[in-house]
């Protein structure tokens, strides 16, 4: 890793472990610098400004999730109708986990996410792109009739936003089962065959 990487990856490191004790409404740059026995005006040179480094964080914390989500799409061993079906289910696994096992640094990168626009626009194309594959794969083999693999991808992660979506996923109370997701896959798995879309 270059000396620069370093030590972007350093801010980044420390600024994360900020958010966790204090939470991004009193996330400062100084606190920063602070932490890392550095000037302010040295995060300067590797950051344009406070966003720059949420929107960063951002980035990489839901990296964490379409990461494993690109191994399922990458899978060819499985019909694609079982690799959407995963794909859903390790979605929904994934928000879940991150909501249950630290609920209050869940909350702060899920206020940091949000505030990160472009970032999380771009964390939705990536998902949509993802299932764009797994659909079009299953229409090339022949599983499918679809005409527009990324409006089929569109349709599909609307309907399943109640499953995996950062409101749903963190809020008290009984939670949609697996089981429910997979009831919902395939109605939409059956709109997938039928050449709607």
């Amino acid at each position: 890793m270059a000396a620069g990487e370093e030590s972007r990856e350093r801010i980044l490191e420390a600024a994360e472990e900020l958010l966790r004790r204090f939470g991004p409404e009193k996330f400062r740059i100084v606190d920063v610098a602070q932490a890392l026995g550095m000037s302010h005006g040295n995060i300067y040179r590797y950051f344009s400004d406070k966003e720059a480094i949420l929107d960063k964080i951002a980035q990489r914390w839901l990296a964490k999730i379409t990461g494993p989500l690109q191994e399922i799409v990458s899978g060819r061993t499985a019909t694609a109708a079982t690799r959407l079906e995963e794909w859903v289910l390790a979605l929904m696994r994934l928000k879940r986990r991150k909501a249950t096992a630290d609920p209050e640094l869940f909350r702060t990168y899920q206020a940091i996410a949000e505030a990160s626009r472009d970032v999380v626009a771009e964390h939705i194309r990536h998902l949509i792109a993802q299932l764009a594959e797994i659909i079009r794969n299953g229409t090339e083999a022949g599983e499918w009739n679809v005409r527009s693999p990324t409006k089929a991808a569109e349709a599909i992660l609307n309907a399943t936003t109640f499953f995996h979506h950062p409101a749903f996923v963190s809020r008290p109370g009984p939670q949609p089962t697996e089981a429910n997701a997979l009831d919902t896959l395939k109605l939409l798995i059956a709109g997938l065959k039928s050449g709607v879309v």
